[in-house]
């Protein structure tokens, strides 16, 4: 790939999207690519510099995998999972190599891809983790469903760990929800001590799930891969759904599948909007 970084102040990169939810992308493997957290922001802006809901930098694997892929949010804080980002690296690695399946290593875990025939990239997210410790919460309740402290009105949350910390309510009409208003302090809420994802979920059917997401670090995101995979969990767990359903974003649909071993995979496109190169000696 052409993403990478030089010994010069210039940072070469890709500009990639899964259904919206887009990422700024550099390679690593060759020259170090080191950021700092103002850079971070600055790189993020959406006026001023490229934008971006998460950025990626792919490293060399440290346990065998394919690569190790970093994960910074645009207020230059470190997150640990993103699935939309992940399926996007992983078809980069795979056009790479030429192969049809690829390991990418992260601070989550090791995330196996698979590319099927229509172009689409299915990622396996892990197990799902329903303990309170692993979320986290700041106390002991049953995660399938507790009242968040401000936020009664919404109904009960489900939380469940993606790989990240997210938080599930299931509402009438997800779309008549101000995300910009309630996200903020949802985050940030003293319940979740490293601040969580919030998603917001309307069930059509058993198979078919409408959310929109307001992402730690990010804000508001047209398609949150984590977050959907957040939200079919926690609509099984609560008898809304199935163990597999289509989870429609605002940017489009993901195929989710909770699968009998606690997995949970992901599969949805991806795509390439344009390269470019930054000189960093004018960022921060």
């Amino acid at each position: 790939m052409s993403a990478h970084a030089s010994h010069t102040a210039t940072l070469r990169f890709l500009k990639m999207h899964g259904l919206g939810n887009d990422f700024v992308v550099v390679d690593g493997r060759l020259a170090a690519v080191l950021l700092t957290g103002d850079q971070y922001r600055a790189i993020g802006d959406r006026r001023r510099g490229v934008g971006y809901d998460q950025f990626l930098t792919i490293l060399p694997p440290r346990n065998g995998g394919g690569a190790y892929m970093a994960i910074h949010n645009p207020d230059g804080s470190e997150a640990q999972a993103c699935g939309n980002g992940t399926r996007c690296v992983a078809a980069l690695l795979m056009a790479e190599t030429g192969t049809k399946a690829v390991v990418i290593e992260t601070v989550a875990g090791q995330l196996d891809c698979r590319q099927l025939p229509d172009g689409r990239v299915t990622v396996d997210m892990g197990p799902a983790n329903a303990d309170w410790t692993a979320i986290p919460l700041a106390e002991a309740l049953d995660t399938t469903s507790f009242a968040v402290p401000g936020a009664e009105g919404y109904g009960p949350a489900t939380a469940v760990n993606i790989g990240n910390p997210h938080i599930v309510f299931f509402v009438a009409n997800a779309d008549a929800i101000d995300l910009a208003t309630i996200g903020p302090p949802l985050e940030h809420h003293p319940l979740f001590p490293e601040r969580a994802n919030i998603e917001f979920v309307t069930v059509r059917d058993s198979e078919h799930l409408r959310m929109r997401v307001w992402e730690r670090g990010a804000g508001i995101t047209q398609a949150c891969g984590s977050g959907a995979c957040a939200a079919l969990v926690a609509a099984a767990r609560r008898g809304f759904s199935s163990r597999h359903a289509t989870i429609e974003l605002d940017g489009g649909a993901l195929e989710i599948t909770w699968r009998d071993d606690g997995h949970v995979e992901m599969t949805g496109p991806v795509a390439t909007s344009f390269s470019g190169a930054l000189d960093l000696s004018t960022l921060g």
